[in-house]
């Protein structure tokens, strides 16, 4: 993947409104991963995404528009497949709707500030504080290591593609 012009890209420019992207923009910032799962609500490979094992201190952040979801403190193993946070880093990161698709019904949750698609809450974590689940797709997020600025990162994270 080529650099991203940081002025276009929303992880980059917070005054960058992402809602406003059209596809062809957000296919020039993510990687095609990102790209279905963010914006077209695929899911991962359970065990094949990024950060099932704890990187370290920090943050996750969405992988679409850099927004803060969750601290590196609210990960927890749930060995689902996929990362697992017990609660958003603030009230209002998350936006949750109803999910009806698969036969199943879901609490499906997306990035409040881009709507990117992250994944799914569940009910069955009576191990943590909040009793939930966050099942994240680990493409969703990009982590940002405490002390280090979250431009910084994703500029590396988007040469590296």
């Amino acid at each position: 993947m080529p650099n991203v012009d940081p002025a276009a890209d929303p992880a980059q420019n917070p005054a960058l409104d992402p809602r406003t992207l059209t596809p062809a923009q957000w296919r020039a910032i993510l990687t095609a991963t990102e790209y279905a799962i963010l914006r077209e609500s695929a899911t991962e490979r359970a065990g094949t995404g990024r950060y099932l094992d704890d990187p370290g201190p920090g943050a996750f952040h969405c992988a679409g528009c850099g927004n803060r979801l969750y601290g590196a403190g609210h990960k927890f193993h749930s060995g689902c497949g996929w990362p697992s946070f017990f609660q958003e880093v603030e009230p209002g990161a998350l936006e949750v709707h109803r999910d009806v698709t698969f036969g199943m019904v879901r609490t499906e949750m997306r990035c409040a500030r881009c709507g990117g698609h992250l994944g799914h809450i569940f009910d069955d974590a009576p191990q943590t504080p909040t009793g939930k689940r966050h099942c994240v797709n680990g493409y969703a997020v990009v982590h940002v290591p405490a002390g280090e600025a979250v431009g910084d990162v994703f500029a590396r994270h988007r040469r590296a593609g």
